[in-house]
């Protein structure tokens, strides 16, 4: 059994998923054709036998009308023709009072027990000179039995057609079984078939461009191959943004770094000449080498961060907004002193905390405060609160620079994104793609918008604590 097993595996292993289909669908319909034709050979036959059962019935009940108390004897012999009536005869219980006249039909001990009434009328099939033919015995008076037999010749050929006939149509109903399994296993799996050939495709021209073509229908009635189709074009999409998105970070990372670098180099070989430069020259060499060293190493940084994809669990706690706020705006006042930097906390979310890494959340609000200070004019404010929104709490910091131009507001959160009035002013343009990437780690929505009376506002909604859990 375990070897049949194996084998059964193994086919099915080799076996493509169309093939066990078809095969899975044809034995299906197979069988129930199967069923319903030896079905309707039992039907027939049983209806066939029981109409011959009902004219010995009668038979039995006119010889018994016609040959009330007659001995034992054979009443009527001709069963050797099909049109000649039924042949009849009448058995003693006691072989003693058995005729002299041999019998026509057969009597054996289940026929004297019937005479005896020790058993009850029953039904036989027999062979009455050469010829198939059926006997009905049932008793007859007291301590005797009678017994009817007619051929059976058109029943036994009735039901050898209708065994032809339904062999017949059950094979056509195999063949058929089989075109319909090829038929249901070729449409059914066509949304496959087609995913195979776009997954074959996008794998040997690496090209996430490809989607599959969905049947037309009425959008939420589709069956679970369309769905199936259509999660995998959803995918693809997904795959191509991600393709498109990394090809164009690492553009834009090569850019980036090409002008630091090509500096640096300049430099580099400056200082290598230093016995040519007077000491006042190599100091200035030797300062902006320094500042390039330090402009490349934070972008490198900001690239392996913004690679990251999630918080490492490990690291994560629950983290104080107000404290954090309070900690990123002392600081921020030590790297711009001549920002007016002004913080308000909701006494709502005084306490409130988030899950998160807080070196994370700190270079969130970093970025956000250096992006807004260095956009204010001298000694213009910033301002920094901590309110609730939406049942959670809200991180918002508003300057009042030169705001942000319509255009240019759906892309302010893109990576190396930077507006043509910011392309003067130092920076990578990496840090608020990190302040998007850092809160959407935390489960935080990002928003830039123009308040009234000028300015950039930014706002970052943190999860309440009933949807953070």
């Amino acid at each position: 059994m375990s070897r049949r097993r194996a084998l059964g595996a193994r086919w099915r292993r080799r076996r493509p998923l169309r093939t066990r289909l078809a095969v899975a669908a044809a034995a299906a319909v197979a069988v129930v054709a199967v069923g319903v034709c030896w079905g309707a050979f039992l039907i027939t036959r049983n209806e066939l036998y029981h109409q011959l059962d009902l004219h010995l019935i009668q038979s039995a009940t006119l010889v018994q009308q016609q040959s009330r108390g007659e001995p034992p004897q054979v009443v009527h012999g001709e069963c050797a023709f099909l049109s000649a009536p039924a042949c009849s005869q009448i058995v003693p219980a006691d072989r003693a009072e058995d005729p002299r006249q041999p019998y026509r039909l057969p009597v054996t001990a289940p026929v004297r027990q019937v005479a005896a009434a020790e058993r009850a009328p029953y039904f036989s099939n027999i062979t009455l000179d050469g010829h198939p033919a059926r006997m009905f015995t049932t008793d007859y008076g007291r301590d005797k039995a009678l017994q009817v037999a007619l051929r059976s010749d058109t029943v036994e050929q009735g039901v050898r057609r209708a065994a032809k006939l339904l062999t017949a149509v059950g094979a056509a109903g195999v063949v058929l079984a089989g075109a319909l399994g090829s038929w249901v296993s070729r449409t059914g799996l066509a949304p496959v078939a087609r995913l195979t050939a776009t997954a074959e495709r996008i794998a040997a021209t690496r090209d996430a461009r490809h989607r599959i073509e969905l049947p037309p229908g009425p959008p939420g009635r589709e069956d679970e191959l369309t769905r199936l189709a259509t999660s995998f074009n959803t995918m693809l999409a997904e795959l191509e943004q991600s393709v498109v998105a990394q090809r164009r970070l690492v553009a834009d990372a090569s850019h980036e770094l090409r002008t630091p670098l090509t500096a640096l180099r300049t430099n580099a070989e400056l200082l290598a000449r230093g016995d040519r430069l007077t000491p006042a020259q190599r100091d200035r060499a030797a300062t902006a080498l320094e500042r390039q060293l330090r402009e490349v190493t934070g972008l490198v940084a900001d690239l392996i961060e913004l690679a990251r994809e999630e918080e490492p669990a490990p690291l994560l706690e629950e983290v104080r907004l107000a404290a954090l706020l309070e900690h990123g705006v002392a600081a921020a006042r030590g790297h711009w002193p001549d920002v007016a930097f002004t913080t308000y906390v909701d006494a709502a979310v005084g306490s409130a905390t988030v899950s998160g890494v807080p070196s994370r959340l700190n270079r969130l609000l970093n970025n956000l405060l250096d992006n807004a200070a260095k956009f204010s004019p001298p000694g213009g404010p910033v301002e920094v609160g901590l309110t609730a929104a939406g049942g959670g709490p809200e991180l918002t910091v508003r300057d009042h620079g030169p705001g942000i131009a319509p255009e240019d507001l759906p892309y302010v959160f893109d990576r190396f994104y930077r507006a043509d009035t910011a392309r003067a002013l130092p920076g990578s343009g990496l840090g608020l793609g990190m302040v998007r990437q850092i809160a959407s780690a935390h489960g935080a929505e990002t928003t830039a918008e123009q308040p009234p009376g000028g300015g950039a506002l930014f706002r970052v909604r943190f999860p309440s604590a009933a949807n953070r859990t």
